[in-house]
């Protein structure tokens, strides 16, 4: 059983929720298909499989929701360039492989030649893309892991202090970041473009100053 739900695990991994990958209905059957073979082991091990099992049921729109948006926006850049969208999803899942794996570049120059004069604007339009897509899950989990240490300070979250803790992140500067750009800056200095007032003064109150 421990093999059976690994396999499937994998399946879900690299044949499901990966970038590469077939479209959104497709992927809707796979993901059926594998939570149906869960179902079917969860009377086995119920204390472990029960939990999983209603997890990936009840989430299913949610994880799957990049590929719906990848179906999109596949499809709009198919028709600025007045190509197939299989073919650009076939550049997709070429550029999502390893450099150093020989069937991409076998795949790539078969797309090429579909592509004609578009495959540069294609491949850097793919590469954006995939920049930036971001999966539900992985965006849950990071905001999960950034929130949890503020609510072990607390008993009870009530609406005021989880308004309190909206704030202060959203005007704590980042004191480092991957992109030097960010540096410095709030997260809401980052989204508006403006410079801010102090925090004090957001809040409604004034600021001391000593007299001249």
């Amino acid at each position: 059983m421990a093999d059976d739900v690994r396999l499937l695990g994998e399946w879900l991994r690299q044949d499901v929720l990966a970038l590469a990958g077939p479209g959104h209905a497709d992927r809707l059957v796979l993901y059926d298909f594998i939570l149906g073979e869960l179902q079917t082991r969860v009377a086995s091990c119920p204390h472990r499989l029960g939990p999983l099992y209603r997890l990936l049921k009840n989430r299913r729109d949610d994880l799957l929701g990049f590929a719906r948006v990848l179906d999109e926006e596949l499809g709009r850049m198919a028709r600025a360039g007045g190509v197939s969208p299989d073919g650009l999803r076939l550049l997709l899942n070429a550029r999502c492989c390893d450099p150093r794996d020989a069937r991409r570049w076998a795949e790539e120059a078969a797309v090429r030649h579909q592509l004609r004069g578009w495959y540069d604007p294609a491949c850097r339009a793919i590469d954006a893309l995939v920049a930036g897509t971001i999966r539900a899950s992985s965006l849950v989990e990071n905001l999960n892991s950034r929130l949890r240490t503020y609510f072990s300070l607390r008993r009870h979250l009530g609406p005021d202090y989880l308004e309190l803790l909206r704030f202060y992140l959203n005007h704590h500067v980042l004191e480092r970041s991957a992109r030097p750009e960010r540096q410095g800056k709030t997260p809401a200095e980052l989204l508006t473009g403006a410079v801010h007032g102090h925090w004090l003064e957001l809040l409604g109150f004034t600021r001391f100053a000593r007299p001249a």
